[in-house]
């Protein structure tokens, strides 16, 4: 069906010529990758960096050496087709490269891969906005994202386009990226720099897009496959999703698949809109053939990612070029600094989402290593734990591939209550596969995910001594975290606005880590039912899922979101003045220091609202609002 959405394309002379003669389809490549996070090096079955022994076995996968390869061979069997080659965002972080180069090793593998165009990633913010400036210098392709907004302060102003048009075979192809909308909660972009609403920014993108002519628009995300599915793929005029985030495997033949590759969406428009994400960690290059009818509609559209495995031998100049950058680390890398008796579990599917080995592991870990100042209670998000461990010895550099942050143990004073709001935002995203999911140690809690939002942990109880004690909640706990998630990282405000006598430069959790694991050498990983899932929410398909859950969040803007909801329900004393200032529309006179971010945190609870307060007032410059002018801020 030709989408009455684009009409306006339909000119007269369009018209005469499809009553003679039809333009012939237009076909068109796709390769992709997302979440490559670091991993120049192969990987193991754990996504682990692969040993020589490993290799030796034709047990490894991905790398950059191999990635090249996979690329360099599609490119060749399609020559003289239509192709591009996408990247989805997060290269940063996962290594021991990243760890040492900061972006500069993972921008000159990736040049190597010629790529058409790169959308932001959260982690690409993990260095503040100077890390990210400093990998833009390097990069030799465009990278896009339509909801970064960068602040005249910013170095990153006029750095990042939210659209580019390629010329492919003749015709134009429109590119817009978009990063998820709370990368200012799970990364650190500063203040000089907005995350804009996916929605909102790639829908005047790609209005820019067809004001010039283009037709055929790829919204090149990383927002995660719920989202694409339930949000983005509707968007008018969006054609194809190629999406990242949420490590999302998409095949036709591999059985833990998430969804079909592509998994089609029907779009308002009239037509279907094909999304596809290709895993993550250099294991898959994602390989799409899509075919346009004359008019810019998806007529069909197929395809599997290719797995890189040992079939595909790498490419050994670059080979040579990694172990060169691999010297000064190698040391480090190498050492040995214990025993596991079995494979410690640490994927993201069972850390997001349930208690889990590595769980367990690092949250002892953290609470034996402050034992001695009085703490009891350890939390960490599942979304910090980055890898497994397989069996044997377990080397230095596997556990800073574990915990690749360089975050640093934070010790605080919280109310019960407040744990208790701290581990309904741990899970408020069970459903999206999201990072704050809290693992503990030195208490238990049940959970209930078929429940509300803010309301499903059913039970808390506390280590007092040998035993167990209900969760008080006036009582003052002392806890330990990381720093990341002490400053309101995840989602976990409350540890920033509510902790007392709070210390956030303790080791290194990669360091606390490692000396657990010596000093309980050798490990034998486990779970202790120390929490307790005690009924299954209703299985649902991931676009229905995402449409209840992301389109109340996004789609209507006076919906608040989950961490907000959490956070009034349980600090009470924090909701009546926000209330008061959103219920009606007011004013307010800009005084020294203010942004439409910080004003609409401050009136409606959430920053992402600040485009609420530009449209009413002409949409000034967010961050250079002009001393003494009276802005209308209208009512939620």
């Amino acid at each position: 069906m030709i989408r009455h959405l684009r009409t306006g394309l339909m000119t007269a002379s369009v018209l005469a010529l499809s009553t003679s003669a039809a333009f012939a389809d237009y076909e068109l490549n796709i390769l992709h990758i997302n979440d490559f996070h670091s991993r120049i090096e192969s990987i193991n079955k754990f996504d682990s960096t692969c040993t020589a022994e490993e290799e030796g076995k034709n047990e490894c996968f991905g790398g950059a050496a191999r990635l090249q390869v996979a690329i360099d061979q599609k490119r060749q069997d399609l020559t003289g087709k239509n192709v591009v080659l996408l990247n989805a965002g997060d290269n940063f972080q996962g290594s021991l490269f990243f760890t040492t180069y900061k972006g500069a090793a993972e921008a000159e593998f990736l040049n190597l891969m010629k790529f058409d165009a790169m959308t932001i990633g959260n982690h690409e913010f993990d260095e503040g906005e100077d890390g990210l400036a400093t990998f833009l210098d390097k990069v030799t392709f465009p990278v896009l994202s339509s909801n970064v907004l960068a602040g005249y302060k910013s170095k990153l102003i006029d750095r990042i386009k939210p659209s580019l048009v390629l010329d492919v075979g003749g015709q134009k192809v429109g590119i817009v990226g978009a990063v998820a909308n709370d990368t200012a909660e799970i990364s650190s972009p500063g203040d000089n720099v907005l995350i804009g609403l996916d929605v909102d920014t790639i829908t005047t993108a790609v209005q820019e897009l067809k004001k010039q002519g283009v037709d055929k628009i790829i919204a090149l995300t990383h927002v995660g496959y719920p989202r694409d599915l339930a949000v983005i793929a509707k968007i008018p005029d969006v054609d194809v999703v190629v999406g990242g985030h949420s490590h999302s495997l998409l095949s036709n033949t591999d059985e833990k698949a998430e969804g079909p590759y592509p998994t089609m969406v029907d779009n308002p428009g009239g037509y279907k809109v094909p999304v596809v994400q290709a895993g993550s960690y250099s294991k898959y290059l994602g390989d799409l053939v899509v075919t346009f009818d004359d008019s810019g509609v998806v007529k069909s559209a197929k395809g599997d990612p290719i797995l890189i495995d040992s079939k595909i031998k790498p490419d050994e100049t670059i080979l040579a070029r990694i172990k060169e950058l691999a010297k000064p680390i190698e040391g480090l890398k190498t050492k040995i600094i214990g025993k596991t008796d079995a494979p410690i579990d640490g994927s993201r599917e069972t850390c997001r989402a349930r208690e889990c080995e590595m769980g367990d592991l690092v949250t002892d870990a953290m609470l034996d290593r402050v034992r001695g100042q009085g703490v009891t209670i350890a939390i960490t998000n599942g979304g910090g734990l980055r890898a497994s461990i397989d069996a044997g010895d377990v080397s230095m550099g596997e556990v800073i591939t574990v915990l690749p942050f360089q975050n640093t143990v934070a010790t605080f004073q919280l109310k019960g209550a407040d744990i208790t709001a701290a581990l309904e935002n741990g899970l408020s995203q069970i459903e999206e596969g999201g990072g704050r999911f809290p693992q503990v140690a030195g208490m238990t809690f049940s959970f209930d995910k078929s429940e509300p939002v803010g309301s499903r942990v059913s039970k808390v109880e506390v280590k007092e001594g040998e035993a167990y004690a209900p969760l008080d909640p006036v009582k003052t706990y002392n806890v330990v975290s990381n720093n990341y998630m002490r400053n309101g990282g995840d989602g976990y405000s409350v540890f920033k606005t509510k902790a007392e006598n709070a210390y956030d430069y303790g080791p290194g959790l990669e360091t606390v880590l490692a000396d657990y694991l010596a000093a309980h050498n050798p490990y034998k990983p486990m779970t202790d039912g120390r929490i307790t899932e005690i009924a299954a929410a209703t299985e649902t398909q991931p676009s229905a899922q995402a449409s209840t859950d992301t389109a109340a969040k996004t789609v209507t803007p006076d919906a608040k979101p989950a961490e907000q909801t959490k956070t009034e329900t349980t600090t009470p004393e924090a909701k009546p003045a926000a209330e008061t200032a959103a219920a009606a529309e007011t004013k307010h006179v800009v005084v020294q220091g203010d942004t439409l971010w910080d004003l609409a945190k401050a009136i409606y609870g959430n920053g992402e609202l600040w485009k609420t307060i530009a449209a009413a007032n002409g949409n000034p410059v967010p961050e250079k609002l002009e001393i003494g002018k009276e802005l209308q801020i209208p009512a939620k």
